[in-house]
């Protein structure tokens, strides 16, 4: 059969079946990498983009949701993996139902705190579903904003920059509002980061202190419901890539 442009590409990579359509691609090795790395990553992706009210429970939930509607897509087109999207049907109603009455006391104000415990545990929910549930690739279309984060987290992660212990965004308590919080350095350092080639304060690089510095200061109400409309968006956007833009790349 005809492989597909990801087929073509992989050929120079690893060996990819022609005679079963290009639906069997020998990964060897790259594939347990693969795997390692996508639970690493999921289970650490949450936890660094979190530190405020409602917001590691209400991603989860957002990406819990989404991956319930791949799931209900997949069974309702007869999908060839339709066993295991159950079984991730059962794994995720489960998970989303608790999430859902874990985020009522944990929105703001919160009168229960999340912790690490819970980012490692959905991470790892979503982790294993992905994986066994035969749609690793999809699931990282869901984890839009956790890899801008990432991404954009590089530098201070991998200490290039000043990383302080905590980078929560810091609150006013004359304004009530929240704010960016910085790292101090000198006016010849990390220029690149600066606003003002003077200044010796820069913002910690998250998303969340991007989107305060982008829209202004905020309650921590009002800056949850942003981040979690932008995840709702990335989760509508990776559906359509998997949906519209996918065959382009893969066969069916």
């Amino acid at each position: 059969g005809e492989l597909t442009m990801l087929g073509r590409i992989l050929c120079y990579i690893v060996t990819v079946d022609e005679n079963a359509n290009g639906a069997i691609v020998n990964l060897g090795l790259l594939y347990l990498v693969y795997m390692g790395m996508l639970a690493v990553f999921c289970t650490n992706a949450i936890n660094i983009y979190a530190g405020i009210n409602g917001l590691e429970a209400g991603q989860s939930y957002v990406i819990g949701c989404a991956i319930l509607v791949h799931n209900l897509i997949e069974i309702g087109n007869n999908s060839a993996n339709t066993e295991n999207h159950l079984f991730s049907v059962m794994i995720m109603l489960s998970f989303v139902g608790v999430t859902l009455a874990l985020l009522g006391h944990n929105w703001y104000p919160a009168s229960v705190f999340v912790g690490d415990t819970f980012c490692y545990f959905a991470g790892m929910t979503f982790a294993v579903v992905g994986i066994l549930g035969h749609f690793s690739k999809t699931v990282l279309l869901f984890f839009i904003p956790q890899i801008i984060n990432f991404i954009y987290s590089t530098p201070q992660l991998f200490k290039f920059v000043p990383c302080p212990r905590h980078r929560l965004p810091k609150f006013n308590p004359e304004t009530g509002l929240m704010g960016p919080s910085t790292f101090s350095c000198s006016k010849d350092e990390f220029r690149w980061l600066k606003k003002r080639p003077d200044d010796t304060e820069v913002a910690n690089m998250t998303v969340i202190n991007l989107c305060l510095q982008i829209l202004g200061p905020m309650s921590e109400r009002t800056l949850c419901i942003v981040l979690l409309t932008l995840q709702v968006i990335c989760c509508v956007i990776g559906l359509l890539i998997r949906y519209k833009l996918a065959n382009l790349f893969f066969d069916g």
